[in-house]
């Protein structure tokens, strides 16, 4: 699978794996009802613990972008558009830029403010 782990990066190991597996749905690399990879088999592709893989497989299952079959392993959902996808992606980008706003003390009235801003078209700092 064209997933890497970027060592520099200070997110968790699961995060990144999220992050990149929607990408890679939502650009139709990984194709509807295409299997993933086991967790072990890409815990030992990525030489990280079979728990962090399991995190984020579940991670996706509860955005809608996997499925998991008992005994037979994780699958691509099928029943997302390409639209909706892109939503998915959108949205967890945004709700980490908001988390990221939010530990950097950025207050929600200014989150607010630059969201209403930015969707009424107004100019902004």
């Amino acid at each position: 699978m064209l997933i890497t782990i970027d060592v520099k990066d200070r997110r968790p190991i699961y995060e990144q794996i999220v992050e990149r597996v929607e990408r890679l749905i939502a650009s139709g690399v990984l194709a509807a009802e295409e299997q993933l990879p086991s967790v072990r088999q890409m815990a030992l592709e990525l030489a990280i613990n079979p728990n962090t893989i399991q995190k984020a497989y579940a991670i996706l299952e509860m955005k809608g972008f996997i499925y998991t079959v008992k005994g037979r392993g994780s699958f691509v959902s099928g029943d997302l558009t390409a639209v909706e996808k892109k939503k998915l992606l959108w949205r967890g980008k945004f709700i980490s830029l908001l988390k990221e706003g939010q530990e950097l003390g950025i207050s929600e009235e200014e989150l607010l403010r630059v969201l209403r801003e930015t969707v009424g078209g107004e100019k902004h700092d």
